[in-house]
């Protein structure tokens, strides 16, 4: 891969597709939303009609190479490992969705989660559990399957705004993503770096602990409205018993498809057992949780198929020409890390192909100008996350919308931005990081 895009001449122009997409979807939803005053403009703005126009551009921007290469282009950025993943994980998480809300699982968690818990709190303590699943499964898209359900029923029981409570969950599962041994973004980052996962993680760790402190304490801060005399229905623990199931299996660190399809089962178990619903119904309230998953999956295809008609094309190379010449100084250099991952961030909406496409561009700059490859690897983790994090049109944030929606809440990803403060913060601390404190020699 290496050899191939060093040899690729860079093309700006190939970064049109994001442009048309980020012109559309925000620029019609600020319209319909701040100008001709829709209630909930944005919602009128499908992101997959616009991601289709932004595929069309890409489409006939490549007008030279025959279009059934142009179809084999794409289907090979389709048929990537982690994009197929993460539609996968994307169908599971929806059945177990659909499984255990009918089951009762939502309600009663919620119930049981507020009871040991200040209703002021919630809000921060959706943070913190997100924080400890996701840096031991690896994955924020499954934290998010876990936790989403749970953020919608807090809201509800708390009237804290489900943006904000949707916010926190992204937060939490967003600190694992970068951190966990066992996050496809760390293997990444420390394999094109050379530097061992252990010693990437403490670095890594100093760096973004500020961000998570003070995100906890943001979050306590902006939800003093909690009502402590709450009135909570009662629980019934056997309703509480598939979450805490996928809870505590994500937290062992069992393997995410192993841990969904657990609670997919026992779900159907407790709600035909308890008599929310007959076993007859059983492939429906499956289905219905599935269903609600379609417009995220195939949102993740066909950005994975702009990704690669656009780096293809020279886009992602143009970024890295972009980057290396503006170079000039160790602290240059490790700025052009940062902007380097982040930029093929955006154009690829997939934090793990970030770090791998520019993973090699990094090291080369990181030995030039003698970086250390726990520093730079800490650097490609933290800014892929950042971007990641932010992206409207990520899996991440619309993962989240898509878990409300299968709750009955419709939600842009847009409403998330102003809440999402870890990803904000964490690159904050990265910039100070690079600016203010000096590698120690070894």
């Amino acid at each position: 891969m290496t050899e191939r895009r060093s040899s690729q001449k860079g093309n700006p122009a190939a970064l049109l597709p994001i442009g048309v997409f980020l012109l559309l979807y925000l620029g019609f939803g600020l319209v319909f939303e701040y100008v001709m005053k829709i209630p909930m403009g944005f919602y009128n703005v499908s992101a997959i009609v616009v991601f289709l126009a932004a595929l069309l551009v890409a489409v006939v921007q490549a007008g030279r190479i025959p279009f059934n290469e142009k179809m084999k282009i794409m289907a090979k950025g389709a048929s990537d490992e982690n994009v197929l993943t993460m539609c996968l994980i994307f169908l599971v998480a929806g059945a177990f969705s659909g499984a255990v809300g009918a089951a009762g699982g939502v309600d009663n968690t919620v119930s049981l989660f507020l009871t040991f818990l200040p209703a002021r709190f919630a809000v921060a303590g959706l943070f913190l559990i997100g924080c400890f699943i996701s840096l031991s499964m690896g994955s924020s898209c499954a934290t998010i399957a876990a936790l989403a359900p749970i953020a919608v029923g807090i809201s509800e029981k708390t009237d804290f705004p489900l943006a904000l409570c949707l916010g926190a969950v992204v937060c939490g599962a967003m600190f694992g993503d970068n951190l966990s041994m066992i996050s496809d973004t760390t293997i990444a980052a420390v394999r094109t770096q050379g530097c061992e996962m252990r010693d990437k993680f403490f670095m890594n760790f100093l760096i973004v602990l500020p961000a998570a402190l003070i995100t906890l304490v943001l979050l306590v801060a902006v939800t003093p409205g909690g009502n402590p005399t709450l009135s909570l229905d009662s629980f019934n623990f056997w309703k509480v018993l598939p979450y805490l199931v996928v809870l505590v299996g994500a937290l062992i660190g069992f393997n995410v498809f192993l841990v969904l399809l657990a609670g997919i089962a026992l779900s159907l178990v407790v709600g035909i057992a308890t008599g929310m619903f007959p076993w007859t119904d059983l492939f429906n309230v499956t289905f219905a949780g599935i269903s609600n998953m379609y417009d995220i999956t195939v949102i993740s295809i066909i950005v994975a198929c702009i990704g690669a008609l656009v780096e293809h094309g020279g886009g992602i190379q143009a970024i890295i020409d972009f980057i290396h010449a503006r170079i000039n100084s160790k602290k240059g250099a490790q700025l052009g890390i940062a902007a380097l991952v982040a930029g093929v961030d955006i154009a690829t909406a997939n934090n793990t192909i970030a770090i791998v496409m520019s993973g090699s561009i990094a090291r080369d700059i990181s030995q030039e100008y003698g970086i250390d490859p726990r520093r730079a690897a800490s650097l490609l983790d933290i800014f892929a996350s950042v971007i990641q994090g932010i992206l409207p049109y990520g899996a991440q944030l619309l993962y989240a919308v898509s878990g409300a929606a299968a709750m009955g809440y419709t939600l842009s990803s847009v409403k998330l931005l102003p809440y999402l403060y870890y990803p904000f913060l964490m690159a904050a601390c990265a910039l100070i990081f690079i600016l203010f404190v000096p590698e120690k020699k070894k």
